[in-house]
């Protein structure tokens, strides 16, 4: 047989005991007792252990030292009652579990060491009980001398059984009926110059509500002795003080607010002389009217200091707050702070109206205007090519006999390793311009792809030369339409004639092709890219880009980026947003290696493709990956013109060709997506190519809005 909870010095008040007293029932000596108990007609036996080991089995992840620990049985003496309960490890865990992951379970174990001193259970039965909740102590010591009076059930979560029991016991008791295995030890004489010594012996921190300031500021000193932090909860307009005497044992009691003072001094005054000191204590200024009208009334009319319910709940999840920092080494000086419950309503405001679901915007869908004169109409169709984020990381200006597209190394962002991307799109915006050109039926486009001495890394020249050439320039229309499209689809397997066109497509601008169609390869390829999307939302640097590039219509200027509605989300999926885009969310999730649920979108698009259409190419320069963008803005066209949706896909690794680039791209994950290129090369089956892009290939409906470009004014800044 023995205790969950350590007997009080003084013995408990009533004799009733304050202790779980906990029966191994394979222990010979405790099965005796378990079988008295069960005989007794006086006890309640109560078995909920078969609900206990259920929801242990979810969340124990086959974990067998816990599935198999043995359960005990609790007898709570005070209410003649036996209660069936897990083993020791598997109850904390299954209790503490709704706590992840606010509290991690590597932090669980930390707080789960921290000793806690409680003085004073009147406002500290419940700040004592939150400590308990939360698993934020595995020692708890508990002094009040005093004994539960009927009026102070109004804030005292006791109950009328409780009536004339010593305050730290009662509250033992009712944390041993909430965990029978924390240690709690009632010190229910109160403290005093002979026992404060031991009370605060080996204790990590001290939580201070007692009425007396002769006992606050002796506690405090040997405190300070110590190296003990105190944190203080007052209940009107919750404040919360701190006082890190184990960061800076130096520093005066109260912050200093009451000069050099000693408990033997504070003793010899008057009650009356005791009142000023304290009111320079609660700071006076800051007490809520009533509250400072109530002070002067007591004495007069009322006998003590009035305290709510609400306010001395709000003050325990505020020191529960101090506790879990100090316990985790968090950031938490010494100083107070208030968290004022009745001034946050005074301010209460309409919360955001919901965003509307995507409709098609018809403003949106209106292909670019074609210019009169032909150059005119390059320039129109090179700024419609795709580019990623809708960056538009290029200059477009004409010269005497074409246009001239430059990369501009400001657009630049982390994944566009090298200038690779932009390369890309500069490509695409060359082919395009080519297009136009043709569908003049008198003159081609010729381009050159050079990289100048000056700022631009690369430039594409297209040249006007006369000749003809009828089947590029009958793309020319759909260069206009091209659109991403982002709506899931079925699945549906491409004909052959879909798979042959593409591939010719790829092949007139000097690029290979690889489709990946087959399901199996479909489910790895969304395993693999929905890892890698995890990371880029894992690492602060691709987030926050990621993040700068989404438009909300109404709030951002639409000329440039992704406008969210195309991401086609439904409401409640869009609103998701506003967590995903807060850095100290993904922050949270890296700490815990968790955010599986981060690539889960991708995933789901990927597997309701038809296909991904993997534009390679054989060299890494930058001409190499400004032809790959051509050939890619040729299948995307192609393939929108045979009736199926494209959104590119562009992982972290897409324009990493080497370790060192991967590094570049996130230091802490560069292993990882060094083995998910790896991966997805051999099932892309890559031999030597590089990608260029990935197109995911859809039968879907049409996309809710298309992206829009910056002006060609602005565009024509080479």
């Amino acid at each position: 047989m023995n205790a969950g909870l350590e007997s009080a010095p003084d013995g408990a008040s009533d004799g009733a005991g304050h202790a779980a007293v906990l029966l191994d029932a394979t222990r010979a000596d405790d099965a005796a007792t378990l079988d008295a108990l069960r005989d007794d007609p006086g006890v309640t036996v109560l078995d909920a252990l078969a609900t206990q080991r259920r929801g242990l089995r979810e969340i124990a992840d086959g974990d067998a030292a816990l599935l198999d620990e043995p359960p005990r049985w609790a007898h709570y003496p005070w209410r003649r009652t036996v209660v069936a309960v897990l083993g020791p490890r598997a109850f904390r865990r299954l209790r503490l579990d709704r706590n992840r992951n606010l509290i991690t379970l590597a932090e669980q174990d930390r707080l789960g060491a921290l000793r806690v001193g409680v003085v004073g259970l009147s406002s500290g039965h419940v700040i004592a009980h939150t400590l308990a909740a939360e698993g934020l102590c595995g020692e708890l010591r508990l002094a009040d001398f005093d004994e539960l009076e009927l009026s102070n059930l109004n804030r005292v979560p006791a109950s009328v059984f409780d009536l004339d029991v010593n305050k730290a016991t009662a509250a033992a008791r009712r944390i041993s009926e909430l965990d029978p295995y924390l240690t709690v030890t009632p010190w229910p004489a109160g403290l005093t110059d002979d026992t404060v010594d031991d009370f605060l012996a080996g204790l990590d921190v001290v939580i201070e509500e007692c009425d007396s300031l002769d006992i606050k500021t002796l506690v405090r000193l040997r405190a300070r002795a110590r190296g003990i932090p105190v944190v203080m909860a007052t209940s009107d307009r919750g404040l919360i003080d701190v006082e890190r005497f184990d960061l800076d044992p130096g520093r005066p009691i109260f912050h200093g607010l009451l000069g050099d003072v000693d408990a033997d001094e504070l003793r010899a005054l008057t009650s009356q002389q005791k009142v000023g000191r304290v009111l320079r204590l609660i700071d006076v200024a800051g007490l809520s009217g009533r509250a400072a009208a109530s002070l002067l009334e007591v004495g007069h009319g009322l006998s003590t200091w009035p305290q709510l319910a609400g306010d001395v709940t709000l003050g325990a999840g505020g020191v529960a707050e101090a506790v879990r920092r100090i316990g985790l080494g968090g950031h938490l000086p010494s100083g107070r702070i208030r968290l004022d419950a009745a001034a946050a309503f005074d301010a209460v405001v309409e919360p955001a109206a919901p965003p509307a679901d995507p409709v098609m915007d018809v403003a949106d869908a209106t292909p670019a205007v074609v210019g009169e004169d032909l150059l005119a109409s390059m320039v129109a169709a090179a700024v419609r090519a795709p580019s990623g984020g809708n960056s538009q990381p290029w200059s477009i200006s004409t010269t005497d006999d074409g246009v001239a597209i430059a990369v501009l190394p400001e657009l630049t962002s982390t994944m566009d390793v090298a200038f690779r991307g932009s390369a890309v799109a500069v490509g695409a915006a060359a082919f395009n311009a080519r297009v136009a050109a043709a569908a003049s039926g008198e003159v081609v486009g010729q381009v050159r792809y050079a990289a100048p001495s000056g700022s631009a890394p690369l430039v594409a020249t297209v040249a006007l030369v006369p000749g003809s050439d009828p089947d590029l320039g009958r793309l020319h229309a759909a260069v206009l339409r091209r659109e991403t499209n982002r709506h899931h689809g079925p699945p549906t397997a491409l004909g052959d004639h879909v798979v042959d066109a593409l591939a010719a497509a790829a092949a007139r601008e000097g690029a290979g092709l690889r489709l990946v169609n087959a399901r199996e390869q479909l489910t790895e390829a969304a395993g693999i890219l929905a890892a890698a999307d995890r990371i880029r939302y894992l690492t602060p640097l691709l987030h926050a880009e990621m993040i700068s590039e989404l438009r909300w219509p109404g709030d951002d200027a639409m000329d440039s980026g992704i406008d969210v509605r195309s991401l086609e989300l439904d409401a409640g999926t869009l609103v998701a947003l506003d967590l995903l885009k807060r850095s100290d969310v993904m922050a949270e999730l890296a700490t815990w290696e968790g955010g599986q649920v981060l690539g889960a979108d991708t995933s789901d698009r990927v597997n309701a493709s038809s296909a991904l259409a993997v534009v390679t190419i054989s060299g890494t320069e930058l001409t190499d990956y400004a032809r790959g963008g051509a050939a890619v803005e040729s299948v995307w066209v192609t393939a929108q013109d045979l009736g199926l949706s494209v959104q590119p896909v562009s992982p972290a690794f897409l324009y990493a060709v080497s370790d060192d680039d991967l590094a570049e791209v996130s230091a802490d994950h560069a292993v990882a997506l060094a083995g998910l290129r790896q991966r997805f090369a051999e099932v892309a089956g890559l031999h030597g190519e590089v990608p260029a892009l990935i197109l995911r290939l859809s039968m879907t409906r049409p996309a809710s809005v298309k992206s829009r470009r910056r002006s060609v004014n602005e565009a024509d800044r080479l």
